[in-house]
């Protein structure tokens, strides 16, 4: 199935529903033209990092199904699905062999060994300093073989993830193997999963290292347009990063967008986001809410320091039951560039200024990807986020069958769903656009084609907003 201009959902195997026939059933019972894309968060076995410590690309979860689930629907949707391109699992069965058999292994050249990365089997304290690195120390694991010899093997994020060296015949194999696996099971995109962390060289700072990351981006992305599909790598940093990728004819994602529109709508002023909707990348998927936290080192030089701390502020201020020890060690949350809240809590669970949200993205350029709390106006999870002890988990609710038949009654729902449903059946989205500030407050968004228009009026400080499309001669205003 190939892309098409529609919004996309994103979810768990098990958060709509306990499962991934259940997920089906909510698809086709709440869902239909509400999206026409689907991205299943890592339903495969998994040691940890809710599924981002894969195991096996080449299975299924039991407690989630099976790839017959999975085939039935990537049939009914594009879909997109995770390959972890810088990690793998302790406990897979490569990492596993190489514990076991050591210089033996067949896969002992899948993973970065500090004894043969660093000239002296370690870095300097320089060294260590200059690696964008996600832990206070080198990030390695202390690798424990069956011989009784222990040695280090690189490991940027929980030690279940233990990094691969994407430079090796090895592991170009082990890539091509499961990308080409993934596409045949009916992806039509592949999520390349902290992909700026994948190349490592001495003297930089092992992220998105140049010009190597072009050959790793090339390489993926050849193996899966072979068989009709495309890559989306995912990166959290600069702006200036997805432009430089989306300029060499890539996907990319807006993370971005989220702290501007939180910006915009804290403060009613359009300039930030309007200056952001004229230069941003066309070929995107945009996002507001994600299942990590909302980014903020994303818009470092969209928005000064003093305006990204006003926004931070505020959302700690407005926003509903978000507070920022969630964001902190106390709730194993080491990501200081991101906070973590649903995205209708920051909004402090408004309905207006939510649905605003939701219509400057729907009318932002590129596709539209709504994280499946954000799709039912979830709130922060409070309960799961306390028993749990996981920061991020307060916006990782798990929603029963029963739930989900209230929740799609509630007004905010069903007028979410009817702008969803608007924007993917408008052609004027597959034109060009137009971004006008009218006042400091006031911003017009609109998307023309020879034969429709929609235009998108919104006033930030107030909060309010109109629809109008025009196509066929006659003009006519949404209503929600």
């Amino acid at each position: 199935m190939i892309i098409k201009n529609q919004a996309m959902l994103i979810t768990y195997a098990d958060s709509l529903g306990k499962n991934l026939k259940e997920l089906n059933e909510v698809l086709t019972t709440h869902l239909q033209g509400v999206i026409g894309g689907l991205h299943i968060l890592p339903f495969y076995p998994s040691s940890g990092d809710r599924g981002f410590a894969p195991i096996n690309y080449k299975k299924v979860d039991p407690a989630f199904g099976t790839w017959e689930d999975i085939r039935a629907l990537s049939a009914n949707y594009y879909f997109m699905t995770d390959f972890m391109i810088n990690h793998l699992s302790q406990a897979s069965e490569e990492f596993q062999d190489f514990l076991l058999k050591h210089e033996e292994s067949q896969w002992k050249d899948l993973f970065i060994r500090y004894k043969e990365f660093w000239p002296n089997g370690e870095p300097t304290e320089a060294e260590v300093d200059l690696i964008y690195k996600r832990k206070p120390r080198a990030p390695y694991f202390e690798a424990q073989f069956s011989d009784g010899s222990k040695e280090k093997v690189w490991c940027t994020f929980d030690e279940q993830q233990i990094d691969l060296d994407v430079t090796t015949a090895t592991t170009k194999q082990f890539i091509k193997e499961n990308l080409n696996f993934l596409v045949d099971q009916g992806a039509d995109m592949i999520r390349l999963d902290a992909f700026a962390y994948a190349n490592k060289k001495i003297g930089t700072n092992c992220f998105f290292v140049e010009p190597e990351i072009w050959e790793t981006l090339e390489e993926s992305a050849e193996i899966v347009r072979n068989k009709g599909a495309e890559v989306l790598p995912e990166i959290h940093e600069h702006y200036s990063i997805q432009e430089k990728i989306a300029d060499h004819g890539y996907y990319v994602y807006d993370f971005a967008l989220p702290m501007l529109v939180l910006y915009s709508l804290y403060s009613g002023k359009v300039d930030r986001l309007a200056h952001w909707l004229d230069r941003c990348p066309r070929n995107q998927f945009t996002t507001l809410d994600t299942h990590d936290g909302i980014g903020v080192v994303d818009v470092k030089d969209l928005m000064t320091d003093n305006e990204i701390e006003f926004t931070r502020e505020k959302l700690y201020e407005q926003g509903a039951n978000t507070k920022k020890i969630y964001s902190s060690e106390a709730y194993n949350n080491l990501d200081i560039y991101q906070i973590n809240s649903t995205y209708y809590s920051a909004l402090g669970d408004d309905d207006e200024a939510y649905l605003l949200a939701r219509a400057l993205q729907c009318f932002a350029p590129g596709i539209p990807q709504i994280y499946y709390v954000g799709l039912f106006a979830g709130k922060n999870d409070i309960d799961l986020l306390e028993r749990t002890k996981e920061g991020r988990n307060i916006n990782r609710h798990y929603y029963e069958l029963d739930e989900l038949k209230e929740e799609v009654q509630r007004p905010i729902v069903q007028k979410l769903f009817k702008l969803l449903q608007f924007r993917n059946t408008c052609d004027a989205f597959n034109g060009e656009i137009s971004v006008e500030k009218r006042t400091e407050h006031e911003l017009t968004i609109v998307w023309k084609t020879e034969s429709s228009k929609a235009t998108l009026l919104a006033d930030l400080a107030k909060k309010e907003f109109s629809i109008i499309e025009e196509k066929a001669g006659s003009e006519q205003e949404i209503q929600f």
